[in-house]
């Protein structure tokens, strides 16, 4: 059973926006970063075991060519192999900051070019793959940088085209060695969901059709896909064949955001219908089919969720944010 813990004060609301927390465990120091979007700032707090905030920071989008601040999309933490960067995504473009937002190490804008007059330029989708970072735009590229050891000498490496709609989310996984393993996936507003296979070059390796439905939230376990749609169900494919595995009903109300407690198989589902729930993911011996078990139910009342977590890898604890909510709340099951 999970319950109640100290929350974290926010100097204003979260924005309505899927995905719309992140959060960075450094065991070494004890401490827990969470990053919330609001309007044209994003928050950024470090916070003790025991919910005591003990430092806050503001990122700004960067203004790029427009007259209005641009509103930001996304805030996450990309853990790669030799160093941590924080990413922002705004409607004019990409900053990717040193983990604790002190410095800008490289800004990306969005070309408008290819967009038409009423179509809005944003990006969105934001993962971490080996030493490269991927994210997703209004257009359905994919844009992929390849990121030194150390250093601000960031190269946009490729742009995948696999999507026709925006990109919503992005997911990975570690290859562990295999090849041609598939360790990532691209959603988008139609409910497609691409699968690649990372590397000095992206390969596709195949697409599991939507059904008009956006994918607003996509997570990797194992192999296996875990996807949460704007009907409320979640659906688990295998990421190489794109088998459907299991289907459930486990909102009613949209889904804004999916997490994986990889070391345990825990998923946690967050939706618009005021409930966070928790699944454990298991592989069948016979089969190698996905089986899951609802473990646990939390209810935010009077709150449009927007933003969960877990806080640790074992998931344990996790974390939520919701629009009108000056605070994030917090759940542990010790």
């Amino acid at each position: 059973m999970f319950h109640r813990e100290r929350s974290i004060p926010l100097r204003g609301s979260a924005a309505a926006l899927c995905n719309n927390l992140s959060v960075l465990q450094l065991p070494v120091r004890n401490l827990t970063h969470f990053g919330v979007v609001h309007g044209p700032s994003a928050q950024l707090l470090s916070a003790a075991p025991e919910g005591v905030p003990l430092a806050q920071r503001q990122l700004h989008a960067k203004q790029g060519a427009g007259v209005s601040p641009p509103l930001i999309t996304q805030v996450h933490w990309c853990v790669l192999p030799f160093r941590v960067l924080l990413v922002l995504t705004s409607h004019r473009g990409i900053q990717m900051y040193e983990s604790d937002g002190s410095v800008m190490v490289y800004w990306h804008a969005l070309d408008s070019g290819d967009a038409s007059p009423v179509q809005a330029v944003f990006a969105r989708g934001i993962a971490a793959s080996g030493h490269f970072i991927c994210v997703g735009t209004w257009s359905g590229r994919v844009l992929v940088f390849d990121i030194p050891a150390k250093g601000p000498n960031i190269v946009l490496s490729e742009e995948l085209a696999g999507h026709q709609t925006p990109v919503t989310d992005i997911a990975t996984e570690a290859a562990q060695g295999q090849d041609c393993v598939a360790d990532m996936v691209t959603a988008d507003d139609s409910g497609l969901l691409c699968v690649w296979r990372s590397g000095p070059e992206f390969k596709l390796l195949t697409r599991i059709p939507g059904f008009g439905i956006p994918c607003p939230s996509v997570q990797l376990w194992q192999g296996a896909i875990a996807a949460g749609y704007g009907d409320g169900q979640v659906r688990l494919y295998e990421a190489s064949t794109g088998t459907l595995h299991v289907q459930i009903n486990a909102h009613a109300r949209a889904i804004c955001a999916l997490d994986l407690a990889p070391e345990v198989g825990k998923l946690l589902s967050a939706a618009e219908d005021t409930f966070v729930h928790i699944w454990k993911l298991s592989r069948s011996p016979e089969s190698g089919y996905v089986e899951v078990e609802h473990c646990h139910s939390e209810c935010v009342p009077d709150t449009q969720v927007c933003g969960a977590r877990f806080c640790d890898p074992s998931g344990s604890s996790f974390a939520v944010t919701g629009y009108d909510l000056a605070e994030i709340l917090r759940f542990s099951s010790m």
